[in-house]
């Protein structure tokens, strides 16, 4: 019974062994996730890129347009309070 017993527990041993990944499996996993991880930043950085190109760059034309509505708001507002 012993002999048994030893043969199948040395035979789940090395069924275990044998379901996982070799070692090039692992290899190439760990290198597709680094080349993932590089495509993923350029896309970030390509994305931030044409962010910064399509973002207006001179602040104070953005404020002296914005100006005229904001004092044409107040002095519409000053007669419906009276």
């Amino acid at each position: 019974m012993k002999k048994v017993l030893s043969i199948l527990a040395a035979s789940a041993m090395l069924a275990i062994v044998a379901c996982g990944p070799s070692a090039e499996e692992k290899k190439k996993a760990e290198e597709k996730k680094v080349q993932d991880s590089i495509e993923a930043a350029q896309r970030n950085a390509d994305s931030l890129a044409a962010l910064e190109a399509t973002m207006i760059t001179d602040t104070t034309v953005v404020a002296t347009e914005a100006a005229p509505a904001v004092e044409g708001a107040a002095v519409e507002a000053a007669p419906a309070t009276k």
